[in-house]
């Protein structure tokens, strides 16, 4: 994984995060007009802190629209913000720098989401091939068996399956709460009507995918195993968890030889990364090329406008690639 740095020296950090944490402790974890302060480290936690706090909540976003969350630097100023939040959420693993700064920062209510579900390794590695597997997928592929590739590390896209998405909104929900006891009757209320729309989004997904021709999609970046796991389908990356990694040449071999046994119409690509490998890839095998979004911000180049705009878009795509009716 690309991973970008915290410019400052941990002493610095530190330095600044404890004066921070002073001020926070003096009443300013509010805005001027009450509001309470949270900070979220990239728009899947940001949307769902705007979603359950509504107008009683100031969210603060650390990874701009736009910005790959993997390749984040935080900057003084928003070390030493940090610091005065009422609650931060965030999702240990993904950001370093994020990670560092949270773990210095003394603020109270802190919601990990990584906590909240359980995170599992999608990866593996046979011959440079990285492999995705689904539900109704076995470890043992054309009588080759896949070894877990205990470097790839546990995948941290878990807001691209909706039910994992609402346990983590439920956990979110509690914080706040916990955070302002005042409102605590209205977060609980935001994080029902979230929560039950993020089932009606699952079940939109298992009834969209139900009647498919293929199981297997083929991507740029290794996302969407969560998704794929919920839905029984086979995510076969061209990368890794990195989404900038390039390919080796035995993987890229592997890739066409797997399009043509699966019957594989499409490679996906992402909003925020080159396509450049994706159109190589399936012009040379003929193939379509279509965006699959892993949702990790909104820009004006997305396909939706908010979380669920861009999952329908992804529905909609899947069903196009895998031929359902």
């Amino acid at each position: 994984m690309n991973i970008g740095r915290v410019l400052l020296p941990m002493a610095a950090v530190a330095g600044l995060v404890a004066l921070s944490a002073c001020t926070a402790a003096a009443g300013e974890t509010r805005t001027a007009d009450g509001r309470l302060k949270v900070t979220a480290s990239f728009y899947p936690m940001q949307f769902l802190a705007e979603q359950i706090g509504g107008s009683h909540v100031s969210v603060t976003d650390l990874t701009k629209p736009g910005t790959e969350p993997h390749d984040l630097e935080l900057t003084p100023r928003q070390i030493g913000e940090l610091g005065e939040s009422g609650v931060v959420v965030y999702l240990k693993g993904l950001q370093p720098a994020v990670d560092d700064a949270i773990a210095q920062s003394g603020v109270r209510h802190v919601v990990d989401a990584a906590s909240l579900t359980a995170l599992e390794d999608h990866g593996t590695e046979v011959d440079g091939h990285h492999h995705t597997t689904g539900d109704n997928h076995s470890d043992t592929e054309d009588g080759v068996p896949h070894e877990h590739d205990e470097d790839a590390g546990a995948d941290p896209h878990i807001w691209l399956d909706p039910v994992k998405y609402a346990t983590v909104a439920e956990g979110v929900g509690r914080t706040l709460a916990a955070a302002d006891p005042d409102h605590a009757a209205l977060y609980a209320k935001n994080t029902a009507a979230l929560v039950k729309k993020l089932d009606t989004l699952n079940t939109a997904f298992t009834d969209g995918l139900r009647n498919r021709t293929s199981d297997t999609f083929l991507t740029t970046h290794a996302a969407f195993g969560y998704l794929a796991e919920r839905y029984g389908l086979v995510e076969e990356a061209i990368n890794g968890i990195d989404p900038e990694a390039e390919p080796s040449a035995a993987r890229m071999r592997a890739l066409q030889s797997l399009a043509k046994d699966k019957h594989v119409s499409t490679v996906f690509f992402e909003t925020l990364v080159s396509d450049r490998t994706a159109k190589t890839l399936a012009g040379d095998l003929g193939l379509r090329t279509d965006v699959l979004d892993p949702i990790e911000g909104i820009t004006d180049r997305s396909r939706g406008s908010d979380y669920f705009g861009v999952q329908r878009a992804n529905l909609k795509a899947l069903r196009t690639a895998l031929g359902a009716k």
